[in-house]
């Protein structure tokens, strides 16, 4: 399958020509030492902040990086922020993206990053539709219209080829990320993550869920990754990092109206509500009853190889299919095991 060219890709590849130049120079600096037991470390969103990050937030404000020494930021992104790009380049020590593929995508192009660790041991990303034309299985859009935004548009390909549906079976329609579409009876499913509490009210009591993650297409959802260099020469803050971090999602998972009054603390606009009552959905994506053994922030090598021969078999890798060693590492994970523990 011929793969369009993508803006975005460009960027990205311009932007790791200019990180290897860097690295050349000798001026890639990793991680920024304040001073010999601290270190500043800076997350790159590709967003601008919010709900997604209460695990920091709340570490944040009770002091969890403070007692590990590191000095935390977080660095918003946007429509034209790379934020992939840009701890590929060594401007952030940590970055965190919405979905999995993007790392691997990355790789294949050859930019210097890899995850270690993720926020969503589950993706919510699912199809809405409503119990007057339900789709409860990928069997059922058979002969429907699925509207779709052009960044999803991969995901229901992927699900399609996984249970063998030919694509000319189903009406895949373009949409925006509003529930109108489904709404007005333009379309009879369309798509967004479970723990978007706010959009999916208009939905009511007659919405019908069909997770990507049960459908079987296995991807992870805010993942975090950091540069190849940052991760061989410094993993010791790294490791420190993710301590603070798990602290601070393991509170925010007991403590659940705490943790949603120090987000709305840190991000005024938010809509106290709407946070509180996305944050049981969110925390059953962090906190999976089949993860619960292996702690917070744990994956699997076997989900990351699923997705990277799904996405090679899709043809969405232009330069190459990566290796899953370059894509992901289970170090940081390892050196952190019983922090991050869920007792």
């Amino acid at each position: 399958m011929a793969v369009p060219e993508n803006p975005q890709r460009r960027r990205v590849i311009r932007t790791a020509l200019m990180a290897g130049g860097l690295a050349a120079s000798g001026t890639l600096l990793s991680v920024r030492a304040l001073a010999a037991d601290k270190a500043a470390v800076s997350m790159q969103l590709g967003w601008v902040p919010g709900g997604n990050q209460v695990g920091e937030v709340v570490a944040k404000r009770l002091g969890y990086y403070e007692q590990e020494g590191i000095d935390f930021s977080i660095l918003p992104g946007g429509p034209n922020i790379d934020g992939v790009a840009i701890v590929a380049s060594g401007r952030g020590e940590v970055g965190q993206i919405s979905s999995s593929p993007s790392i691997m995508l990355a790789v294949s192009e050859g930019l210097p990053v890899k995850c270690f660790a993720v926020g969503l041991q589950q993706h919510p990303y699912a199809f809405f539709s409503l119990k007057k034309s339900p789709i409860r299985t990928p069997q059922d859009m058979i002969g429907k219209r699925i509207g779709i935004q052009a960044t999803g548009m991969v995901l229901i390909k992927a699900l399609l080829a996984k249970h063998k549906i030919p694509e000319s079976q189903v009406n895949i329609v373009p949409v925006g990320a509003d529930m109108m579409p489904l709404l007005s009876g333009r379309v009879d499913a369309v798509t967004g993550w479970q723990t978007n509490v706010s959009a999916l009210k208009a939905l009511g009591a007659d919405r019908v869920d069909l997770s990507l993650w049960d459908s079987g297409v296995r991807l992870y959802a805010l993942p975090y990754y950091a540069n190849t260099d940052t991760l061989r020469k410094h993993p010791e803050v790294l490791q420190r990092f993710l301590r603070a971090t798990a602290r601070g999602w393991i509170q925010a998972h007991k403590n659940r109206d705490q943790a949603t009054d120090l987000l709305v603390k840190e991000f005024p606009t938010l809509n106290r509500a709407d946070e509180r009552a996305a944050m049981d959905t969110f925390m059953n994506y962090a906190f999976p009853k089949e993860g619960s053994t292996r702690g917070w922030g744990s994956m699997d090598a076997a989900v990351w190889q699923e997705q990277i021969s799904l996405y090679a078999q899709l043809g969405q890798f232009r330069a190459r299919a990566p290796k899953i060693e370059d894509v992901m590492t289970m170090d940081v994970l390892q050196a952190t095991q019983s922090v991050r523990a869920i007792a």
